[in-house]
């Protein structure tokens, strides 16, 4: 079915419908195994449903249309198995970095923690919260497949894309995994901070969705080599924001509470730069305050204060205008349909200027 053109409201919209629907089918399935996994059903569609910007799905989306892919439910469906690997990453994320809240709500180890406080039952309440936390991620992650491969898509079509989604997944467990390293080695560098950045966000968030996209639509080498000279600079400079906002960002907005990302020790580029141009003294307190859990409001504010007076902070906005910059570059001289190439560059302002 050949439908209009779609912008960026009317695409969230259709993205969304494909998940209410899928997930409404499973959630019967759940339900039908015990009514015991009502929460879990109850859990995943809120952490799915409610919040997200759905920027992996427009990036493939815009990827596809932009290599002449025409619009189709079936597309849209697929392109939204992208959010199911997005629940995934951020479950298993907020076990991992021991967050209390995910999109100004309880993170979801948090939730199944409380349930457990509530209802007074048996054993250890965290480790019932992490255990159901790392059974919902892992249920997210198969989901992302089975919504694939259900969305409509003829299986030639779908084996084309096969490579783009398995890559994604790994690239962006593998990134995941460096961080996790990152903090408990205490590795600061530059070059470290930047392979984390580029695999546990930049790779998975705009270039392989757009690869993904592309292959749908079986674009020729030249459209794909573009899409990945496009999407791996915007990828790291989206992730760079993310770096700033972990730090300097409202919790009214972002969802989680000030500093969180200092608390968590994150090893992140903006860091990397300020241990890098800190004196020794600044070194000692970054270290000190890093990965503290305790750390409350004054230790935060001081080492935001190191991390201006090095410059880190201004070198890391300046970094991602360099970025933004290339990858817009990245654009010129490939043909493109023109709609998509307007929301593609829509997008890049959407994923390095956003306050959440």
């Amino acid at each position: 079915m050949n439908l209009a053109p779609a912008d960026r409201a009317d695409l969230r919209f259709r993205v969304e419908r494909a998940l209410n629907s899928f997930l409404s089918r499973q959630r019967a399935r759940l339900v039908g195994i015990d009514p015991a996994l009502r929460p879990v059903a109850d859990a995943i569609e809120d952490f799915v449903l409610n919040g997200g910007k759905r920027l992996r799905p427009a990036f493939a989306y815009w990827g596809y249309r932009g290599a002449g892919g025409e619009d189709s439910d079936e597309v849209v469906a697929a392109l939204a198995a992208l959010e199911f690997v997005q629940a995934s990453a951020l479950i298993h994320d907020d076990v991992m970095d021991g967050s209390d809240t995910r999109r100004g709500r309880p993170s979801v180890h948090r939730r199944f923690t409380d349930a457990h406080l509530a209802d007074g039952w048996a054993g250890d309440p965290q480790g019932y919260g992490t255990a159901a936390a790392i059974l919902l991620g892992d249920i997210c992650l198969a989901w992302s497949d089975e919504l694939l491969h259900g969305s409509g898509l003829k299986p030639v079509t779908l084996a084309r894309a096969r490579p783009d989604f398995d890559e994604m997944r790994t690239e962006v467990s593998a990134g995941q995994y460096l961080d996790v390293l990152a903090q408990v080695t205490g590795d600061t560098s530059v070059e470290r901070a930047g392979t984390i950045a580029r695999y546990k966000s930049a790779k998975y968030t705009v270039e392989r969705p757009l690869l993904f996209g592309a292959a749908l639509a079986d674009a020729p080498a030249p459209v794909r080599a573009a899409f990945s000279r496009y999407g791996l600079p915007l990828g790291e400079a989206f992730q760079l924001r993310d770096d700033i906002l972990g730090v300097y960002g409202d919790p009214t907005r972002t969802g989680k509470p000030a500093g969180d990302d200092l608390r968590e020790g994150k090893r992140t580029y903006l860091v990397a730069v300020a241990f890098e141009a800190a004196g020794p003294a600044g070194r000692r307190t970054l270290r000190a305050g890093l990965g503290n859990p305790d750390l409350d409001g004054a230790g935060v504010t001081q080492l935001r204060q190191i991390i201006e007076e090095t410059g880190a902070l201004e070198r890391t906005e300046r970094r991602i205008d360099e970025l933004t910059a290339e990858a817009l570059i990245a654009l010129d001289g490939v043909y493109l349909d023109g709609e998509a190439l307007k929301m593609l560059h829509e997008l890049a302002e959407a994923a390095t200027r956003r306050l959440d």
